[in-house]
């Protein structure tokens, strides 16, 4: 098997298990009155594998991206280093106008100069 998907598949049983242990935190603590009304529904089971499947998609996508992003951060050698720039002012030629002449020299009477 590829590495790939066995670092995908992998990470997602972990965001998954973190998932049941989440709902069952939620149904444990009765966090918003959550564990009440699943445990005195005759359709709970229902609504705890939705919790757990929802919850389980998102956590596994957080876990795989987060383990995506510590292998870039591992194989860096310059620890943040960035490219040496320096900052300089470039120096521009503007030429100057009559502004006497200039098309808008009177059109704005209220304008500050």
């Amino acid at each position: 098997m590829p590495k790939l998907i066995r670092l995908y598949i992998v990470n997602a049983a972990i965001g998954f298990a973190l998932s049941v242990v989440f709902v069952a935190a939620l149904v444990g603590f009765d966090v918003g009155g959550l564990g009440r009304l699943i445990l005195g529904s005759d359709i709970g089971g229902v609504a705890l594998a939705m919790l757990v499947v929802f919850n389980g998609v998102v956590f596994a996508g957080v876990q795989f991206g987060f383990a995506i992003m510590r292998m870039a951060a591992d194989s860096d050698d310059d620890r943040g280093q960035g490219p040496n720039l320096r900052l300089e002012p470039i120096p521009l030629r503007v030429p100057v106008q009559n502004p006497s002449r200039h098309p808008n020299v009177g059109r704005f009477p209220n304008a500050k100069r």
